[in-house]
């Protein structure tokens, strides 16, 4: 088989000449001198034997064969990328810190049962352990910004393994007006009156499931403080089973009697980021999650 006529390093040239829009900014990015730039980008033209840049004013911008050429070079570049990073892992052992993401509907105690292990298992692993709802999961995924997250949805290119279904079911305190009709309610009931909802954590694309639309809401940070306010009776609120099961039994509070979509469904899922480049802690964690969910 022959060698290769052209390196891995050229076409990372030719990709930061693009990316930064000439040879002056790609020889700042890559931290080497302009004519070094220069001198890779035509080495590899000259063993392509065909024109990859064109100069259109101040900027460099690709030929046909150029664009059509480094579009099929960049998965190698990223190929590369993610082999070194997996090198320096191995190199480390242990990972020095665990970064974990999980949906604010996750059960809280179930959670610090894993987070309890987990320090047993990797001591010298530092843990940072985020809080997340909605979109905010989606986002730590899709921003790389988490090693493991648990999530409602898993974004487009990743994997994700089915965890357990959380049951919200839509409460209010006793004293509550809603709880004064002796009929089953109906979304013009409910909008006539205090919803409480989580904010979305995350920032480029936020959503609003479980919110009927209407003005009158009371936006809250958390769970817990949303749990709180429909207790105070300041509002009614769709809360995961087992945060209120204590409050279902002491009469605190009481499912609204709703004549369709009392109770919701939310499926949790749990995602190894970067499963090629998953140190043992990372895996570590996967393992954890797993043995901690319900019997079926």
């Amino acid at each position: 088989m022959p060698l290769p006529r052209t390196t891995l390093e050229q076409w990372a040239v030719l990709a930061a000449i693009v990316d930064h829009g000439g040879f002056a900014q790609a020889a700042t990015a890559l931290n080497k001198s302009q004519s070094a730039v220069s001198y890779a980008a035509a080495r590899l033209q000259d063993a392509l034997d065909v024109p990859l840049l064109v100069v259109e004013g101040r900027k460099a911008v690709l030929t046909a064969y150029g664009e059509t050429l480094l579009k099929r070079a960049r998965p190698l570049l990223r190929d590369l990328e993610t082999l070194e990073a997996l090198a320096r892992k191995l190199k480390q052992g242990w990972e020095p810190e665990l970064r974990l993401v999980v949906d604010v509907a996750f059960p809280r105690q179930r959670l610090l049962d894993i987070v309890a292990e987990l320090q047993r298992l990797c001591p010298n692993t530092q843990m940072q352990l985020s809080d997340a709802v909605l979109s905010g999961a989606e986002e730590a995924i899709a921003d790389n910004i988490a090693d493991v997250v648990v999530t409602s949805r898993v974004p487009p290119g990743f994997l994700g393994e089915f965890l357990l279904n959380i049951t919200f079911t839509a409460v209010a305190s006793p004293k509550h007006p809603l709880q004064q009709f002796d009929r089953p309610l109906s979304i013009e009931d409910l909008v006539r009156h205090v919803q409480v909802v989580v904010r979305d954590s995350g920032q480029k694309q936020t959503r609003s499931e479980g919110w009927l639309g209407a003005d009158r809401r009371c936006t809250v940070s958390s769970m817990e403080a949303s749990l709180a306010t429909v207790r105070a009776g300041l509002g009614y609120a769709w809360l995961p089973e087992h945060l209120i099961t204590e409050a279902l039994g002491s009469g605190e509070l009481r499912a609204l009697p709703l004549a369709t979509g009392g109770t919701r469904t939310v499926p949790l899922h749990l995602v190894l980021v970067h499963p090629e480049l998953a140190g043992p802690a990372a895996r570590t964690a996967v393992e954890c999650f797993q043995r901690h969910l319900p019997v079926a």
